[in-house]
């Protein structure tokens, strides 16, 4: 199951779901989530509403799972939100405890600590700092590495105020939106992929490029 990252509509992950379900010989579905929707996630009640989805679309893959359980692959804010699937602590009304049916949570480019990242981001990192529940759910996470020069010009634009928003460091590296500190969880394994930006609109060569699948699917588990 796939959670995308903001503003970013399913479409974009198409051809990701098609190369992990030529790995894993199983559906891959990606989780409904419009402009519309990533927008409200300002607020809990937003968050909420894509779990709720999250939520559903798991329980069917694991029905039909040989193993019961099924992989979670989260892009940018996608991979954040997909940590508070598998706690058990109520979350705007809602307690999830879905660890049990996951068998691997694979991040990309997801902005997991932030010095100044929102209320909701920083929830999670409390709640559940690191790869907190290492003993049942395996945890990756990848990072791109991409240099200024081989990103979009708009993107350039907004890459050292993006990294000194998260870290404080304008000048570290990262994917162009979220420096490597931040999406690389502690504790997980982790994977630094060079010459990739956050998503299509920062690089020609993003997460879900073509060129760029193959260095990262077969890190989940079959």
């Amino acid at each position: 199951m796939i959670l995308g990252g903001f503003l970013i509509t399913p479409e974009a992950y198409a051809p990701m779901a098609a190369a992990i379900a030529a790995h894993s010989h199983q559906p891959v579905q990606v989780v409904p989530a419009s402009r519309g929707d990533w927008l409200l996630t300002s607020w809990s009640l937003g968050w909420r509403r894509l779990l709720d989805r999250s939520q559903a679309l798991l329980e069917g893959l694991a029905a039909g799972s040989p193993s019961g359980k099924v992989n979670l692959v989260g892009h940018s804010s996608g991979g954040v939100m997909l940590r508070l699937l598998l706690g058990d602590e109520p979350f705007a009304g809602r307690v999830y405890g879905l660890r049990h049916r996951v068998d691997t949570l694979l991040s990309l480019g997801s902005p997991h600590s932030a010095i100044r990242g929102t209320a909701l981001r920083r929830l999670v990192d409390q709640r559940y700092p690191g790869a907190f529940f290492a003993g049942s759910v395996r945890y990756l996470s990848v990072a791109g590495a991409i240099a200024p020069e081989q990103l979009r010009p708009r993107a350039r634009r907004l890459m050292a105020r993006s990294f000194g928003a998260i870290n404080n460091d304008p000048g570290s590296r990262g994917d162009g939106l979220v420096p490597i500190s931040s999406a690389l969880l502690a504790g997980s394994e982790q994977r630094l992929l060079e010459g990739v930006g956050h998503g299509g609109w920062f690089a020609e060569r993003w997460y879900g490029s073509a060129t760029v699948l193959p260095q990262w699917v077969p890190w989940l588990a079959a």
